[in-house]
């Protein structure tokens, strides 16, 4: 956040050496520069000279900002009620930066032609969002690092409602408890829908919305609470998954255009990513859609990673693949327990997905823990949300996982079925729905990732001396390695021996089993008979094996 601050002496001589040690010019800043650190928030309010009847139709505010090395950055500014509008704006670069704005309504002196400058200093803290900078996709294009080149593992919980619909409070205790699960990434969503305080994000539908700054305002401190646990919000401005149901309620295109570009304005300058989640149907509606929108708020400009998830209607992708402005790749990898769907989820369109080009991270989203499955009617087992969290990690380069647990996704407010006096009944759904078992089992997940240059893996299949997943889909062995053969991992849902090839093996082998159940490690046993070692699971359940190369 933007800090006005009188330098003394002492400050000024540290900032002094904080830029001289980074190359830059030498500046003191005067009494009326603010002083913020490097990818934190700079804030700017401007108090317009206009009242306008409805802001976000008629007047857009810019502001492009130029650092101490003479680059250019251009975002929107936002209107926040009354004569109040801001800009913000996440600097990169330690040193002195010079910002300019531009105002539609050009007779708006006070918005339009305004300067200012700031300073900025080194990174500090311990959060990691602030001291390794925000998250992007590498270099490699198949996973995501820190802007300093800290790897960073995607691990997503689905909380589409939460932010909106959660107390204070309740938000605090949610982001504190999934930052203790390793979880990295909160997805949720601004619209449709109401607040917690039952208001929508904008009224006058549909033809010409209007802002409500009300609902933004609780939704900054959402943003800030998930910010101060380590996690990033990824943010859907505009969430249509299961569109049939807001059919009546959709916005015009334009609308929803404004609607987005405001929400990129409010928090494109936080630890932040885009989704853009909508499903489509057979004549291709909201593909045309959301590729315009994308391209005129996303396209042509730095922003932050756009995440692209189709919901049921995973086909989708193929039309966005040349959209340059999508990064990301989000897929339901297991839509049902039956045979069929199984067999789709391990043999598939996406067992090839990653080789496709151009490369983007893929994401690959679970079921809902203890959700409903849409054929079946089954409820998804943690066990059966685990066993697709290891498939579609390795069926592609492992970037992430995208987690959802029945409850939390919804915010489910109940107590449960009255009555019933059990352990919790007391509490409301979405707080006993955190601590499911596949929540804590993803965190074991992520920790095993994080212990390895997990980025390097690549699916090897030709690996398995055998696959019994041809002949039953939920025993498919998922296997995946590097180029160098230096690592090697083999998810087994439910055989009690794994069969590798050895010429797959790394070179003076190092092999475990680790328990997906509990994120414990086991000796593994090899019983070698050319041209395969044959691994015995150490009991009952999944289990994967790490194979690493000696040393």
């Amino acid at each position: 956040m933007m800090r006005n601050i009188t330098l003394t002496w002492s400050r000024s001589a540290v900032l002094c050496l904080l830029l001289f040690s980074s190359g830059l010019p030498i500046t003191v800043a005067s009494a009326k520069v603010p002083v913020i650190d490097k990818w934190t928030r700079f804030e700017h309010v401007f108090k317009s000279r206009v009242v306008y009847s409805n802001a976000l139709q008629e007047a857009t505010l810019k502001a492009v900002f130029t650092s101490p090395l003479g680059d250019t950055y251009e975002v929107d500014g936002f209107w926040d009620g009354g004569r109040t509008w801001r800009v913000r704006f996440a600097p990169d670069q330690p040193g002195r930066w010079k910002f300019k704005t531009t105002c539609s309504d050009t007779s708006n002196s006070a918005l339009n032609n305004q300067s200012g400058e700031f300073i900025c200093t080194a990174a500090t803290g311990q959060n990691p969002l602030y001291r390794h900078g925000p998250v992007r996709v590498a270099r490699d294009h198949r996973h995501f690092e820190y802007a300093d080149g800290t790897p960073f593992f995607w691990l997503a919980d689905t909380v589409w409602r939460g932010a909106r619909a959660a107390e204070p409070k309740d938000w605090e205790f949610y982001s504190l408890t999934r930052a203790y699960q390793r979880f990295t990434v909160a997805q949720w969503a601004v619209a449709p829908g109401d607040d917690v305080r039952k208001q929508p994000a904008y009224t006058g539908f549909p033809e010409r919305i209007a802002i409500n700054p009300d609902f933004f305002k609780r939704l900054d401190a959402k943003v800030n609470t998930l910010s101060r646990a380590g996690i990033v919000s990824a943010i859907a401005p505009l969430l249509e998954l299961e569109s049939q149901r807001y059919l009546a309620t959709r916005l015009p295109d334009d609308q929803a255009e404004l609607l987005v570009r405001y929400v990129v304005a409010r928090w494109g300058a936080e630890p932040v990513a885009w989704v853009v989640g909508f499903e489509s149907d057979s004549s291709a509606r909201n593909i045309g859609r959301w590729k315009r929108i994308g391209q005129a708020v996303f396209g042509g400009r730095a922003h932050a990673p756009v995440l692209l998830f189709p919901g049921a209607t995973q086909w989708v992708l193929d039309d966005f693949r040349d959209q340059k402005w999508v990064d990301i790749f989000g897929y339901q990898t297991v839509t049902d327990v039956t045979d069929d769907a199984l067999k789709w989820a391990v043999a598939g369109p996406f067992a090839t997905e990653w080789k496709k080009e151009p490369a983007r991270p893929l994401i690959p989203y679970t079921p809902y823990e203890n959700g409903i499955a849409a054929e079946s009617r089954r409820r998804f087992s943690s066990a059966e949300v685990r066993e697709a969290a290891y498939w579609g990690s390795l069926q592609a380069p492992p970037a992430g996982v995208s987690y959802a647990a029945e409850g939390v996704a919804n915010w489910d407010m109940s107590f449960g079925p009255k009555g019933r006096q059990t352990k919790g009944s007391d509490l409301p759904m979405w707080r006993k729905a955190l601590f499911m078992p596949a929540a804590k089992q993803m965190s074991h997940l992520a920790r095993l990732m994080n212990s390895m240059d997990y980025w390097k893996l690549r699916p090897d299949q030709k690996a398995l001396a055998a696959q019994p997943g041809e002949e039953v889909p939920k025993r498919f062995i998922a296997a995946a390695g590097t180029d160098a053969s230096d690592l090697l991992l083999a998810y087994v849902p439910e055989d009690r021996t794994l069969e590798v090839l050895i010429s797959a093996l790394p070179r003076s082998p190092s092999v475990a089993w680790f328990n997906p159940r509990t994120g414990e490690k086991s000796a593994a046993v090899a019983v070698v008979s050319e041209p395969a070692c044959r691994f015995p699971t150490p009991g009952l359940g999944d289990w994967l094996l790490v194979v690493k190369a000696g040393k």
